[in-house]
């Protein structure tokens, strides 16, 4: 009889302790969706009056007005932002994944003090070098180029190699020791072995590579240096909201927001799963 109450009391301890957990998330869910829900609202509205949380006359002019709109050329800013999140995520994936298979696999000498130092420059924010980037830029010739961005972004791609590193290490090294006998070199164990069996932390290295570009405001604003035509969409949607044109430009720039924000958020949903894997296999070893 004592064993079934303990159990019971035990069952309904862990019913309740679920229960606030959940109650818990939920609150939490509500509070990061409620400035989303906002945000598409105000799109949708006619005239915006900070006062009014339902519009009272719904349009779909907002978004339409994005393209169309001369002094701001959001389709621009997109094209601009898309090729340059695309680009620099293939070109990152690779570096990154390639530098995390070196330091998996290959023994040579100051392995270890490369990887520490890696870490240790990491520490530093990028900004700290932002005025000697642009006038290296300048140097090459791409200080006024979309495409200097996208150097900027992957000159330290392999600085993120940890993860990739840490997934690499869970594959068995007797699979490339069989393909080695087979009389593969490292490159073709690389290519043809490792990243057909890595999927997830491809997956997840493209992800961080493409979310990166695709918000980033700072270095963006910064190489930009005020020409409309080098904008990203960050950079453009907050150019929207300056000089004092809030209040007209609110629903556009809510509109915006809701299209920018979609795109990241639905290849994020389709590749989560491997988002995870990646994640959790990388985090197995160091």
């Amino acid at each position: 009889m004592a064993k079934v109450e303990r159990y019971h009391s035990k069952k309904a301890k862990e019913i309740t302790s679920k229960t606030i957990i959940y109650i818990i998330l939920v609150i939490m869910a509500i509070i990061w969706l409620v400035p989303f829900i906002y945000l598409v609202i105000q799109s949708f509205t006619e005239s915006y009056s900070p006062s009014q949380i339902i519009p009272e006359h719904w349009t779909f002019q907002n978004y339409i007005n994005l393209f169309t709109d001369e002094i701001y050329p959001f389709g621009r800013w997109y094209l601009n932002t898309l090729v340059i999140a695309i680009i620099t995520a293939v070109l990152q994936t690779i570096i990154t994944l390639m530098t995390a298979y070196a330091f998996s696999r290959l023994r040579f000498k100051s392995r270890q003090g490369y990887m520490k130092l890696i870490l240790v420059i990491g520490m530093f924010p990028s900004f700290l070098g932002m005025i000697v980037t642009y006038f290296l830029l300048q140097l090459i010739g791409l200080s006024g180029s979309i495409f200097g961005l996208i150097v900027v972004y992957c000159a330290g791609a392999g600085m993120g190699y940890y993860v990739a590193k840490g997934f690499f290490d869970t594959i068995p090294r007797s699979l490339d020791e069989a393909a080695m006998i087979d009389g593969a070199n490292k490159n073709t164990v690389f290519w043809k072995v490792i990243l057909p069996l890595s999927k997830p932390i491809v997956v997840y290295t493209i992800l961080m590579s493409f979310t990166a570009p695709w918000g980033d405001y700072m270095m963006a604003s910064y190489l930009a240096q005020g020409k409309q035509e080098l904008f990203n969409v960050a950079v453009g949607l907050q150019q929207m909201m300056a000089k004092g044109k809030d209040i007209t430009y609110f629903p556009q720039f809510c509109a915006g927001a809701v299209i920018v924000s979609i795109g990241i958020m639905a290849l994020f949903f389709w590749l989560q799963r491997y988002y995870v894997e990646g994640v959790t296999g990388g985090a197995v070893k160091g």
